[in-house]
């Protein structure tokens, strides 16, 4: 879990109706900020606020996809696998598992776009 983000916020995020759709779109494929404010039915705004606290507690990350035109755009993608939320001494505790993508360190990031050129 990052630690900018506590239990209570990551609460309080996916308990966000948009944040659960853009965490649902991007569990599939990843999307545009665009394509998701289309999907999500919100406006690009929201969608970036959403984005933005999404990956800063480590539940969302951004990529780039590259179009064979030669442009390039930002992409994103739900790092998230599951969520566990237990009660110790009525505090919640959250279990968070990620996808494997979400621990990728840049070189396997880097190999893994070069590959997909």
């Amino acid at each position: 879990m990052s630690e900018e983000c506590d239990e209570t916020e990551i609460l309080a995020l996916l308990d966000d109706e948009y944040a659960r759709a853009i965490l649902g779109e991007t569990s599939a494929q990843p999307m545009s900020a665009t394509e998701l404010s289309d999907r999500c039915d919100a406006s690009r705004s929201t969608i970036y606020r959403r984005i933005d606290r999404l990956t800063d507690c480590d539940l969302l990350e951004e990529r780039m996809r590259y179009d064979p035109d030669g442009h390039h755009r930002s992409v994103y993608a739900s790092c998230l696998e599951e969520v566990r939320v237990t009660f110790d001494d009525a505090e919640p505790v959250l279990e968070i598992e990620r996808t494997e993508t979400a621990d990728e360190d840049v070189a396997d990031r880097f190999t893994r776009m070069w590959e997909g050129l």
